[in-house]
């Protein structure tokens, strides 16, 4: 599959056990493939994020999304909707391994980038730490030439 350049619109939120949402949202540039309804998106992290020098990449499949983080923080969180999968959470302090349960994903991508959306709740040791979403937009990026965008 053949990488391209596009804008990522990022939103997630988090609703910890108190009620209280913690949003994020973020604009960056990054790299996209689909085809035949599997893809890959991969950007990196800034400072706004807490985890600047981190890559975040997430593939795409019939069966799920897997999100791999690697540089600052390591992880690899696995997506599949109605199922429980655990992860190690790899930071500079230490590890844990934490279970991430999927309650929704809707995937509405082409070659040319779409909306993607991932519902899940975290937890650590059988306890709820946090229901999150990420709402995410992948477009094209335009390019510049003889003054013109194409």
């Amino acid at each position: 599959m053949k990488m391209k350049n596009v804008i990522i619109s990022i939103k997630g939120t988090q609703n910890d056990p108190h009620g209280e949402d913690n949003v994020i949202e973020l604009v960056t540039d990054g790299v996209f493939s689909y085809e035949n309804g599997e893809g890959m998106l991969s950007y990196m992290e800034s400072e706004l994020t807490g985890l600047e020098g981190t890559k975040t990449s997430f593939t795409i499949s019939p069966m799920g999304v897997v999100m791999t983080r690697e540089g600052s923080l390591n992880s690899r969180m696995v997506f599949e909707e109605g199922k429980k999968h655990c992860f190690i959470y790899e930071t500079p302090f230490g590890s844990a391994t934490m279970g991430v349960n999927t309650t929704n994903i809707s995937v509405s991508l082409d070659e040319h980038g779409g909306d993607m959306e991932i519902d899940y709740i975290v937890d650590f040791q059988h306890s709820v730490v946090g229901h999150n979403m990420f709402r995410i937009n992948v477009s094209e990026q335009k390019e510049e030439c003889n003054g013109q965008f194409n």
